[in-house]
């Protein structure tokens, strides 16, 4: 079933489905600051957490796609090369709170898991993308139905990105590659930590 999943998606294509206005945010700027309800109910906030060390910033589209699986269930195999760094690692999704409970149970994720309720984060981060009515029907063709996932957000993903924000709250890393199939690797961020 995931490889077809996975030719599925790779015969869809990357470029239609992408708007132009998703843009990566610079190295050296300010990282916004944002505050949402983690999968356990706890309000996590970036303020909070770079007191501690560097936040890494996950974008994922969400428990249907594969690459989003795969990148966080390496994230969680090796969580000790980023938290040896003194940084703790976060991912946010468009997906609705019970979708974040089959992203947990398919990837076995202990870090946080934000559900971006109005796209607040998403926007704020510039990864956010309306997905064409083209891609929307084949996609919903395939059993994947934004509406479903996503609730209220609807068809809007983001770019898979990734960021990395240190104790001043400045973004010192920033991984953003429109291609959904191109993600960060672990070793990648832990380099740049």
């Amino acid at each position: 079933m995931k490889k077809i999943l996975f030719s599925i998606l790779f015969l869809l294509g990357t470029t239609s489905i992408f708007a132009q206005d998703a843009m990566p945010l610079v190295v050296g700027s300010a990282a916004p600051d944002f505050e949402a309800k983690d999968q356990n109910g706890k309000t996590v906030s970036l303020q909070s957490l770079t007191k501690k060390g560097s936040v890494v910033v996950i974008f994922y589209r969400g428990q249907w796609c594969p690459y989003c699986n795969k990148q966080l269930s390496a994230l969680e195999d090796s969580l000790g090369l980023i938290t040896a760094k003194n940084a703790t690692v976060i991912a946010v999704t468009p997906e609705t709170e019970d979708n974040v409970e089959k992203t947990i149970s398919k990837t076995k994720v202990s870090y946080s898991v934000l559900n971006d309720k109005g796209l607040k984060i998403m926007k704020a981060y510039k990864v956010a993308f309306d997905v064409d009515a083209e891609t929307v029907k084949k996609y919903k063709g395939y059993g994947i139905d934004f509406d479903k996932a996503n609730g209220d957000n609807g068809a809007v993903l983001p770019v898979p990105a990734v960021y990395i924000i240190n104790k001043k709250g400045k973004i010192t890393y920033a991984f953003f590659d429109k291609d959904y199939r191109k993600r960060a690797s672990v070793q990648e961020i832990a380099n740049n930590l």
